[in-house]
């Protein structure tokens, strides 16, 4: 590709800013991001970069970086919502099985990250641009209509707008019709003064129809999810959140009712979970897909982070490496779209598996978890995570 190529990426999230840092890398000069919002935000409180992650972070020079922003993990553990431990995955092993170290990072502060190693390397960040149409000028042009009636034009344009309103998603695929997989996700962040009651492991606790999980990232902050089947339409008859919250998880361990109580009102988020059904069309003409636009996975398959840097990674990688734009996105979704897929089915089948409400399923899938061989499990994670690595 002509690294002079004037290229657009709509959308100054995760995926958006580490694509626009490895093609900055790679000599490509004449790119900015649109966002939408007055200031670039996260949407979520925290998560984890596994090592999949980590892997591309390191290929780009900021691995570093992001070690100083959060904490180091040992286990993921599962628990039940009496508190009965149920076995843990090693997270030190995948790290090991795949070469590189995982963090766990607050999400602001990671985009932050982001944000400055961007501006360090002179990549324009225009906010408050809120793009609502795509449109051909001519067979090498496209251009992106704002809110505001202006225009700009662009040779190559990457929607890594998210998966709920996405405009390149809906120009690519001529639709955006993102799919409720039946339940509501609260997430909140924690700080304190004092050290906080948990040491650096992954705490995931299963009920009938909820889930509750809590990672810490440092002694004195953490990030959690409080997760509860229900229809779209439900109604809330609590007065906050907070409180919604201590009524559904009223009897379960008190530590999780400790942290819903010690977390600020404002630092509690109400998230109506959807995803999108695999569609192996990530591109049209000169527009391409990256992240959610792409391919939405579930929180629980905790990879949608690290698959929107791989994203980035690897079509920044075909832009450097293919002559013709057709080459370029063929080769980026053929990498892409295999992994993206297996994670994304293999989220919702562990959504149905945690949200299901017959209690006799959830008593058998509580001592499907206690016999499980999780040495097996970290396996196939690091099978599945490590896939297109170099």
């Amino acid at each position: 590709m002509n690294r002079k190529s004037k290229i657009t990426i709509i959308g100054g999230g995760i995926g958006g800013l580490v694509c626009a840092i490895s093609l900055k890398q790679k000599g490509f000069n004449n790119l900015q991001i649109f966002e939408r919002r007055t200031e670039a935000q996260s949407v979520g409180a925290g998560f984890v970069i596994w090592a999949n992650a980590g892997w591309v972070l390191n290929e780009l020079g900021l691995l570093d970086g992001v070690a100083k922003l959060g904490g180091r993990l040992k286990q993921m553990q599962r628990w039940t919502d009496q508190g009965e431990y149920l076995g843990a995955v090693d997270i030190t092993k995948i790290d090991q099985g795949i070469g590189y170290p995982s963090y766990a990072v607050g999400q602001a502060e990671f985009q932050h990250f982001l944000q400055y190693k961007a501006n360090e390397l002179g990549i324009v960040i225009r906010n408050n641009q809120s793009v609502i149409d795509i449109e051909d000028s001519s067979p090498e042009k496209s251009f992106l209509r704002f809110e505001d009636g202006s225009k700009v034009e662009a040779d190559i344009v990457i929607g890594a707008d998210g998966r709920m309103n996405s405009i390149a998603r809906k120009y690519v695929q001529k639709e955006n019709n993102p799919v409720y997989q039946n339940y509501i996700n609260w997430i909140g962040i924690l700080e304190s003064d004092n050290p906080l009651p948990i040491e650096n492991n992954v705490l995931d606790y299963w009920g009938c129809g909820a889930r509750f999980g809590i990672v810490p990232i440092n002694k004195y902050k953490m990030y959690w999810a409080g997760c509860k089947a229900s229809p779209l339409d439900s109604v809330n008859t609590a007065e906050t959140d907070k409180e919604e919250l201590l009524n559904i998880f009223n009897n379960w361990p008190a530590l999780i009712r400790r942290v819903i109580k010690d977390t600020q009102n404002q630092n509690i988020k109400r998230i109506p979970i959807f995803d999108h059904n695999p569609n192996p069309n990530w591109f049209r003409n000169r527009v391409c897909l990256l992240g959610d636009a792409a391919h939405a996975s579930l929180p629980t398959s905790g990879q949608g982070a690290c698959q929107a840097m791989e994203d980035g990674w690897h079509l920044s990688e075909a832009m450097a490496a293919f002559p013709t734009l057709p080459e370029v996105f063929d080769a980026y979704q053929n990498i892409r779209f295999e992994k993206t897929t297996a994670i994304t089915i293999s989220a919702r089948e562990f959504a149905l598996s945690l949200f299901n409400t017959q209690e006799a399923f959830c008593l058998k899938r509580n001592d499907i978890a206690k016999s499980t061989d999780y040495e097996k499990s970290a396996n196939g994670m690091i099978g599945l995570w490590s896939k297109n690595l170099k």
